[in-house]
């Protein structure tokens, strides 16, 4: 992680004559986002310490099969102990279940291996989805799977997707099987520039099976579309959002 562009701490400052122990422990009370990840481009000793893995909630098994600080067995478990602001590493590798799991507060979801093809979160059919939203949060370079139903459903918030995998049906019944699905409401009463509060942004993410790639069911339109095809996806850049007029 480069270093941050302007201030730096310097070698003498006071802040800097704690052990490492002790910053990790004043980084802890940071929001991963934007707060400790601000605090990671300082420099390579406050970067090093601001992405300890202690730092982070993990879903995972441990190792030696002993209980860790931090450290769930399942995704279900590790949003209810999250706190709002707190980002979610899922490991690569295993079998990840997310089925009508809510997410009522603003996190960050990712994937731990270096491609989303290598965390894979798997719907089993009989669910309406995968993840459900209903706060404003990320997830990026994760696989989902959905045998029935859709991977995303996003009831309210700003979601942002970004570098995930999106896998439904390959010949679905049309009103069943959607990678996104957006109930969100809101009014257009914005001015041009300005930014509703719910919203769906979609950002390099490949798109395979389902009737369509997000069903829109509120009084949100997809806008600013761009697509990349291949033989078996499609990779896309969308928005979801209120069509203000100029």
């Amino acid at each position: 992680m480069a270093k941050r562009k302007g201030w730096v701490a310097p070698s003498n400052s006071p802040i800097n004559s704690l052990d490492d122990g002790c910053l990790m422990h004043i980084f802890s009370f940071l929001s991963p986002i934007p707060d400790r990840y601000n605090t990671a481009l300082v420099c390579h000793r406050w970067c090093f310490l601001a992405c300890h893995p202690r730092l982070w909630l993990r879903v995972e098994r441990p190792i030696k099969g002993v209980a860790e600080p931090g450290v769930f067995l399942n995704l279900e478990a590790a949003i209810s102990a999250a706190r709002p602001g707190d980002t979610i590493l899922i490991a690569a590798g295993g079998n990840h279940v997310a089925c009508n799991i809510q997410i009522k507060k603003p996190l960050c979801l990712i994937g731990g291996g270096e491609l989303p093809d290598e965390t894979v979160l798997t719907c089993s059919r009989g669910s309406d989805s995968a993840l459900e939203f209903l706060s404003t949060c990320k997830i990026a370079n994760l696989t989902i799977r959905a045998e029935l139903g859709c991977c995303l459903l996003h009831r309210s918030g700003r979601l942002t997707i970004e570098g995930c995998v999106l896998q439904c049906e390959e010949n679905p019944l049309d009103y069943l099987s959607f990678p996104i699905v957006s109930t969100a409401t809101a009014y257009p009463s914005l001015k041009k520039g300005q930014q509703d509060e719910h919203g769906l942004t979609v950002a390099r993410t490949r798109i395979e099976g389902g009737a369509k790639a997000v069903s829109t069911n509120g009084t949100l339109a997809l806008q600013h579309v761009r697509a990349i095809y291949s033989r078996t996806s499609i990779f896309f850049w969308f928005e979801v959002g209120v069509v203000v007029d100029k």
